[in-house]
């Protein structure tokens, strides 16, 4: 030690040009770190998301989600598997050791569910990977409200139009409407008409499923011309669903709308979302792990208020559900203001009581020395700032305050002391 106090004072200019650089590199890395409320304790998780159409929950547990769980127990690095089954969907949350490369995990558990695909019934489609996110992820929700109460056209618009925009935005995982009802086209099938058409039901619904495909007719050559022959049959209308044909018998052709009702509606609803209790489609939107939480919600603030100038006359946006961005930023303010007030105490309290610029100007260099040095170990450690982070160093400029206290007192108390003869 006392050589490395010899060696600084003898090149005290390059020490001074390190710790320049030192508090340089320090704010321009705290300036470029995102800032989040807390940090993330959510261990690296895969979930995956497995659809099976009617099938019942029991059911469904016993024949996709068992078989999933007892193969993902396998994957190296696993800590813990659960799932939640409910009617016609099975999710499956994979957690890994921490440490652990989410990219990594989940090209595991892709391995994982490739071999058990084939061993699912062939109603259920093939699982999913959720986008990646965490319990902290959750940044932003807002409401998508109609004034003419048409919720066909209030979740049909925010599907297609405000999801799909709010996608497109980088930086964010997913976007989920909760509420509204979602369109579809019914087919209510007439059991009379189908016994007087001698059609059964498996036939009709068959009819039904290729009644919307589009096919490709190859390539006709015309000299130095190619040209692409498709088969347009996708439907757009019920219309055009009622007049698929059934079967035929003789010369009649049994269409769809001469057993069954063919109409738009809406589907079966899971759930519901309101706001100031009128129906509303509730909007939430997820981050991804490592994006800057303020940088993302501005950016989705723009998006929003573009949204509003396009979207059908009597839909409106309110954003006065949550918003991450105004805790982050109201405890990053109330932080900055304590470390700006604690800063300036210990100087007020090293100045008066060292009397002495140069003794004090010495001293002082400590702390934002030791705050840039803080901010780049947790770049290091691929950590963000957080206002737990910051509250830390809060209470480090508190002890910094307190310890000038104790100094000053036993200065005081030294200063005082009768002389010993």
């Amino acid at each position: 030690m006392k050589r490395l106090i010899q060696w600084s004072i003898e090149h005290y200019w390059l020490v001074i040009g390190l710790s320049v650089l030192l508090a340089a590199t320090g704010l321009w890395t705290a300036r470029q770190m995102p800032v989040d409320v807390f940090p993330d304790l959510t261990a690296p998780t895969v979930t995956i998301l497995t659809e099976g159409h009617g099938m019942a929950p029991d059911e469904l547990e016993s024949l996709v989600t068992f078989p999933i769980e007892s193969a993902i127990n396998g994957a190296s690095g696993v800590r813990r598997v659960r799932s939640a089954t409910a009617v016609g969907i099975a999710v499956v949350w994979v957690e890994f050791d921490w440490g652990t490369d989410i990219f990594m995990a989940r090209q595991l558990v892709s391995e994982k569910l490739s071999l058990v695909s084939a061993a699912l019934p062939p109603q259920v489609e093939r699982p999913i990977l959720a986008p990646i996110s965490s319990i902290m992820g959750e940044i932003l929700f807002f409401a998508v409200s109609s004034e003419t109460d048409d919720q066909l056209e209030l979740r049909t618009v925010t599907d297609t139009l405000v999801r799909r925009r709010l996608l497109a935005i980088p930086g964010v995982s997913q976007v989920t409407p909760i509420g509204g009802a979602e369109r579809q086209f019914q087919v209510i099938a007439h059991p009379e008409a189908l016994v007087a058409n001698e059609i059964s039901l498996n036939e009709l619904l068959e009819a039904v499923k290729g009644a919307s495909q589009n096919a490709s007719a190859g390539i006709y050559t015309e000299g130095s011309q190619e040209y692409v022959l498709q088969a347009i049959g996708r439907t757009r209308t019920p219309e055009e669903i009622g007049d698929t044909v059934v079967a035929l018998h003789g010369d009649r052709s049994v269409m769809v709308r001469d057993v069954a009702d063919v109409r738009e509606g809406a589907a079966l609803k899971r759930g519901e979302g309101s706001r100031s209790g009128k129906p509303a489609v509730i909007v939430g939107v997820q981050k991804q792990p490592g994006a800057n939480t303020i940088d993302v919600t501005a950016r989705l603030d723009l998006a929003l208020d573009a949204l509003q100038k396009e979207l059908p006359r009597g839909l409106t946006i309110d954003r006065r559900i949550f918003r991450q961005a105004d805790f982050i930023e109201v405890a990053v303010d109330n932080v900055i203001a304590a470390l700006r007030d604690g800063g300036l105490l210990v100087i007020v309290i090293v100045v008066l009581f060292l009397a002495n610029w140069r003794a004090a100007a010495i001293t002082l260099t400590a702390m934002p020395l030791s705050l840039a040095a803080a901010v780049l170990a947790l770049r290091a450690m691929g950590a963000s700032i957080n206002t737990m982070t910051l509250g830390g160093m809060a209470i480090a400029i508190g002890a910094l305050v307190d310890d000038a206290i104790i100094d000053v007192e036993n200065v005081g108390r030294r200063t005082v002391a009768p002389r010993r003869k």
